[in-house]
């Protein structure tokens, strides 16, 4: 291997190190892109491996043998290599995006720049190619070392094309333990209302990855002062929260999360019954609303 993860499965990282030298050989930009080169950087677990190109979905599949043609409307084709699985995808732009999560259109560009333009966070806005050289173009190195989740651009105009990305800041900045930049949470308050657009199954997804992280009384805060709950399909309101109460859910581990479930939702004053309304509207599944009111005994 050229580039030496630190954070990667070995074989893993031969495998897709295998499939942009193979995009490079014909002609072709290839780079790994977004959260695997971020992770390595904070020197977290890596996962999977994501790759950008500009190779159109056609050329990739005609590349590659073994192809699933997973999201071919947004540029996505699967390869799978040596068993491991990776996500291809054309360098693109988006526009016009629909009730605020999805973009109307796609359009394959050559520029990785171009491409980076379109994603959430600077620290996301990030891109390296086998030689182990990185493309950053809007300071998510800088954004890295400082510890501080800023958007690509204007905040307003990132939050307004995908209202998640507001619970995705607050995840991250929680999770990683980072500050949000000042111009960053100005418009997450600002357009927080746009949550109400999101689907439960989403925003659960978010808060169950900010649960189950290292500081989630950082990201409770987070939540608490700019009220963005209040604003979802299934809306919760902070001032009903016992802080007090709340104190002591980091003394549950991660691996704990559905305990830290209950205890959130006595601390917010929820009866048994109450409380399996709201997980239900949050489509937690059957097992696991179960699981978390099952603490709820006593307090019903």
């Amino acid at each position: 291997m050229v580039v030496q993860w630190t954070q990667v499965d070995r074989e893993m990282a031969i495998q897709s190190e295998n499939v942009l030298t193979t995009l490079n050989k014909h002609g072709y930009k290839a780079y790994w892109v977004g959260g695997c080169v971020r992770d390595e950087l904070l020197e977290r677990v890596v996962d999977d491996m994501d790759i950008t190109t500009s190779a159109s979905p056609q050329q990739v599949m005609e590349l590659f043998d073994d192809c699933i043609p997973t999201g071919l409307q947004h540029g996505t084709v699967t390869v799978r290599s040596g068993g491991y699985y990776f996500e291809v995808t054309t360098f693109r732009t988006e526009s016009e995006y629909q009730d605020n999560r999805r973009p109307a259109a796609v359009q394959f560009v050559q520029d990785i720049k171009e491409d980076l333009q379109r994603r959430d966070f600077t620290m996301n806005a990030l891109a390296m190619d086998v030689t182990g050289t990185i493309v950053d173009p809007f300071g998510g190195q800088a954004d890295i070392k400082e510890e501080r989740v800023r958007c690509v651009g204007s905040a307003m105009e990132r939050f307004g094309e995908d209202a998640l990305r507001m619970l995705r800041c607050v995840r991250f900045a929680s999770v990683f333990d980072f500050k949000i930049a000042h111009n960053t949470w100005k418009g997450l308050v600002r357009q927080k209302d746009l949550l109400q657009h999101i689907a439960m199954e989403r925003v659960r997804t978010e808060m169950v990855k900010m649960m189950s992280g290292p500081h989630p009384l950082k990201g409770l805060e987070l939540l608490y002062r700019s009220d963005a709950l209040a604003h979802i399909k299934a809306p919760v309101s902070s001032a009903r929260f016992n802080k007090t109460l709340l104190s002591d859910l980091e003394q549950l581990s991660g691996q704990h999360v559905l305990l830290r479930w209950s205890l959130i939702l006595i601390a917010g004053g929820y009866s048994k019954d109450e409380a399996d309304v709201l997980l239900r509207q949050w489509t937690f599944s059957n097992e696991h609303r179960s699981r978390i009111t099952g603490s709820f005994r006593w307090n019903s």
